[in-house]
């Protein structure tokens, strides 16, 4: 069409000249004129279409299909043509504050990544798909932070899928979540991460203290858990060596002793016996 449209303005511009020759003046001007009306409109007709973006085309209302190729193009030119980028796109949400599944009031965000795939769905089904797809990312973020509690809680083996503990499944829960509600704009969903994640700063503190108090907890159950094996092996060497023969009540005493050494915080003074076993 850009030959055709070229070769016939070069002829629309060189018939008067011979016309006027050959003595045909009044037909060289028409043919010179429908010419170049054709020319022109071949020309008109030509858009230039960059790699992923389609353009849909439109004629007097009616939907008439979407090019999706790359490079240079024609279309009828009565035809309306809307350009849409098929890239992806970034969308980052604003951090919100929602309560999690606990009713504990938490802030999140999330990065979702999107693209158009149905551009005729993307401009006929919405008024304004990337407005359409800020406000069903967050609309889809407070329903899913509703869906699971923050962390484990007083239940830490519980295997409970939480937003702080279970990255994999909430995210792939989020992508499901919001290519439901964005699926009816043509857009696909290609992923979605959690990029905030905290407790609102009116039970931060609190939250932070109890953190604090079940770790200690933890590290302590470890501590004693490995004293009692400590204190297992140090009385069964005695036994088998025949070091020493103790009877209930000074096992029941070395037992004591070494758990409180081997369970304190602090370092802890021995006091030498100089004198026997039992004085």
């Amino acid at each position: 069409m850009a030959g055709l449209g070229i070769a016939a303005i070069v002829l629309a511009a060189g018939l008067p000249l011979s016309g006027a020759t050959l003595d045909m003046g009044i037909w060289a001007a028409a043919l010179s004129l429908g010419l170049a009306v054709l020319g022109v409109i071949s020309l008109v007709g030509l858009y230039m279409q960059q790699p992923n973006t389609c353009t849909l085309l439109n004629l007097f209302g009616a939907y008439k299909g979407t090019d999706r190729a790359e490079g240079l193009r024609w279309a009828n030119p009565l035809l309306a043509k809307r350009r849409l980028s098929l890239r992806a796109r970034n969308q980052n949400t604003p951090t919100l504050k929602v309560n999690d599944k606990r009713g504990n009031p938490i802030e999140i965000s999330a990065a979702v990544v999107w693209r158009v795939n149905d551009a005729a769905r993307a401009a006929y089904s919405v008024d304004d798909f990337e407005l359409y797809v800020r406000v069903q990312a967050e609309a889809g973020l407070r329903h899913l932070a509703s869906l699971y509690a923050y962390d484990e809680g007083e239940h830490p083996d519980s295997g409970e899928i939480t937003l702080r503990g279970s990255v994999d499944e909430v995210t792939q829960g989020l992508r499901q979540e919001l290519q439901a509600r964005c699926g009816d704009a043509g857009v696909e969903v290609m992923d979605a991460k959690l990029t905030h994640l905290a407790y609102a700063p009116e039970i931060a503190q609190v939250m932070l203290r109890r953190q604090q108090a079940e770790a200690v907890i933890s590290a302590r159950a470890k501590i004693v858990q490995g004293a009692v094996s400590m204190v297992e092996a140090a009385l069964k060497g005695l036994s088998e060596r025949s070091i020493v023969e103790l009877d209930d009540e000074r096992k029941a005493a070395m037992v004591s002793n070494l758990l409180v050494v081997l369970c304190s915080d602090r370092e802890t003074q021995p006091i030498v016996n100089t004198g026997t076993l039992y004085n």
